[in-house]
């Protein structure tokens, strides 16, 4: 007696199909298979090889093979840059486009054929033309077989490739253009190896179809032995005369048909492997302390100079002012001299990112009139910028090793290819990755894979340095070894730099002057000290610790919306729009009403206490007055007693409120 196998503890059963929809399935299989199955049932495998050996089969599958291989050189020729044009370009009748790409597959062949008479036969629209001009005649030739084969299997190398272009995301092309590169070096280099596995699926779907073509090639090139009859049409004439020889013919196309499919498994359906750097683990672990000088890793204080030996003193960089003007969601005006590093600071949505895109001259809700020193780069397109852009995921080119993505930029410019992966390995080194200069993408952990980006923009040397958090996915032990080297590298760029970041760390340390942006606005460009003392957003206030309540300024501080006041020891102008910063350290929190000299006192409650270095801060929420968040001494909590749910006074004194006008 048969006994079901145990299943595994805490598994689920598998759901079994409703009856109503696995019959149909069930017999949607058998309507597939019977055909098939009538091919193998019927073939004569003792004259299997007798048949496909006969000579008008050899030449036919020859003329085949011939046939086969032309047209799909001319879908790859002609159908990769379509599938390009259609995933990468917005245009106006793209989906007519798109339809007429369909149409083959979806037309019966003897139409096909006929419309390819019409189109290129010797009373076409176009035949007669070839023939006089060129002396090419298509109809009842092996070229006109080529040609119609291609017509019917064009649309599968198209779809399949186009779906994969459609799903690779652009910031790996975007990056390339940005290092220098022209858009055909970035089609060549960066596109077509990451779309190579959804290309070869869909080539070998194409050369597949066109193998097995038949309606257009007898309608179009006829059936002329040794020039136009094809496999297929050997075997419809084999059917007339001997239909087992038909069969076991059959048979070979079935194999290989089969063979395709087989190998291809599905990926022609898959979208492009763009590896991920693996944040999960760390080949190599960072060290705790900088690193002793080395070889693979300078001192960066005994090697300031950015330039290694082996860049020409012609390619050094030179002093480089910025001028631009953004219109569009993001409008402000941005000037900056050589030399000069700006931090892009604001919210989410304040249009930082647009801000980059704009000056890169990528596709963004804004358009930038740029000038670099006495360039006009307006109407440049990225490559010819001089620019070099850190998106905030990297963007390495996965089928590139570390090495071979840092020297991407010099080789786009031009760069002998040994004196660019000289340059490479220098800024590797620099950056503390050296080492791992033969891994891909997809053997970096995050940090590492960030590190290398940077060193990659580094390398390009470029007159504007754009860096989108370039820092965001180092640990911060790591962060503060990479902001060092940056900041060293940044005190000798004679271009401008600017890094939207949301570190005040990383804005105070790296930049001359912070720039402000909310709801694509500038709201403020000062340097860091200014900021960090007068800031006029409230985002930035909040991003640097401090409290920050908008409202309107009275004759003795500010009033909020909700109506709380606020007293300041500086009061603004009555009326006029401002900001009160209060920093978390000078609230005092007290568990009955404070007497004295604190003319601010609001009553409130503990929501969340939060360890930050070795002290506490505690968010106070109130009925009558916006939340206060105040920093203090785990002691000091301990003696208040203080635990979420706690009712609490918050008190501050006036001299400790400042007021900015926004």
């Amino acid at each position: 007696m048969k006994t079901r196998p145990a299943r595994a503890p805490g598994t689920t059963p598998p759901a079994r199909p409703p009856l109503a929809l696995a019959l149909p399935a069930a017999l949607a299989v058998a309507f597939l298979m019977l055909p098939l199955l009538g091919i193998l049932a019927r073939t004569p495998w003792g004259d299997l090889a007798e048949h496909l050996t006969a000579p008008g089969a050899v030449t036919a599958l020859r003329l085949s093979l011939v046939v086969s291989g032309w047209a799909l050189a001319l879908a790859l020729l002609l159908g990769v840059p379509l599938a390009w044009l259609l995933a990468r370009v917005p245009f106006r009748g793209k989906a007519f486009v798109r339809t007429l790409v369909l149409l083959p597959m979806v037309l019966p062949p003897t139409v096909g054929g006929v419309a390819l008479l019409l189109g290129f036969g010797r009373r076409g629209l176009l035949g007669p033309w070839l023939e006089d001009w060129f002396g090419i005649t298509l109809p009842f030739h092996t070229a006109g077989a080529v040609v119609a084969a291609a017509f019917v299997s064009m649309p599968f190398l198209v779809i399949s490739l186009e779906g994969t272009l459609a799903a690779l995301s652009t910031r790996y092309e975007e990056a390339a253009a940005s290092l220098g590169a022209s858009p055909f070096r970035v089609f060549r280099t960066v596109t077509l190896p990451m779309v190579a596995p959804g290309l070869a699926a869909g080539a070998a779907l194409t050369w597949a179809r066109a193998l097995g073509e038949f309606g257009a090639t007898i309608t179009f090139a006829g059936n002329l032995p040794g020039t136009t009859q094809t496999l297929p049409l050997h075997v419809y004439l084999l059917l007339q005369d001997d239909p087992e020889a038909a069969t076991s013919v059959s048979l070979l196309l079935l194999a290989i048909a089969m063979a395709v499919l087989i190998a291809l498994r599905g990926r022609w359906t898959t979208t492009p492997a763009t590896a991920a750097p693996r944040a999960d683990r760390d080949p190599a672990p960072e060290p705790r302390t900088a690193p002793e000088p080395g070889p693979s890793a300078p001192d960066p204080a005994q090697d300031p100079a950015p330039v290694p030996d082996s860049v020409p003193a012609d390619r050094a960089p030179r002093a480089t002012a910025l001028d631009a003007r953004l219109t569009g969601f993001t409008e402000l005006a941005l000037t900056a001299e050589g030399g000069t590093t700006l931090a892009v600071v604001g919210p989410n949505g304040a249009g930082k990112t647009t801000l980059l895109r704009a000056l890169l001259g990528l596709p963004t809700r804004s358009h930038a009139a740029l000038r670099l020193g006495a360039t006009d780069l307006t109407d440049a397109p990225p490559h010819r910028r001089s620019t070099a852009w850190v998106p905030q995921s990297p963007a390495l080119f996965p089928h590139l090793t570390a090495l071979a993505n840092t020297a991407y930029g010099p080789r786009a410019q031009g760069v002998p290819r040994a004196e660019a992966r000289a340059t490479a390995q220098h800024w590797l080194d620099r950056l503390d990755v050296g080492h791992l200069a033969g891994r891909r993408p997809g053997q970096l952990s995050g940090g590492q894979a960030g590190r290398v980006a940077l060193a990659r923009a580094l390398a390009a040397r470029p007159r504007l340095l754009l860096l989108d958090e370039p820092l965001a996915a180092l640990d911060q032990t790591t962060r503060a070894r990479v902001r060092t080297t940056l900041r060293r590298h940044l005190d000798d760029f004679d271009g401008v730099c600017l890094i939207v970041t949301h570190d005040p760390v990383e804005a105070v340390s790296l930049a001359d002057r912070v720039l402000v942006l909310e709801d694509g606005r500038t709201v403020q460009d000062a340097p860091p000290a200014e900021v960090s003392r007068h800031p006029r957003s409230p985002w930035v206030a909040r991003m640097l610790g401090h409290n920050a309540w908008a409202g309107t300024a009275t004759a003795d501080g500010l009033r909020t919306p909700d109506g709380t006041l606020v007293i300041a020891a500086e009061p603004l102008s009555p009326g006029a729009g401002a900001l009160a910063v209060i920093a978390p350290e000078a609230v005092s929190l007290h568990r009955d009403r404070p007497t004295g000299s604190p003319r601010n006192v609001w009553s409130g409650t503990v929501g969340e206490l939060t360890a930050v270095g070795s002290r506490l801060r505690v968010l106070v929420t109130s009925a009558t007055a916006p939340d206060l968040v105040a920093e203090i001494t785990p002691g000091a909590a301990a003696d208040l007693g203080l635990r979420e749910g706690s009712e609490v006074f918050t008190s501050v004194k006036a001299t400790e409120v400042v007021l900015v006008l926004v």
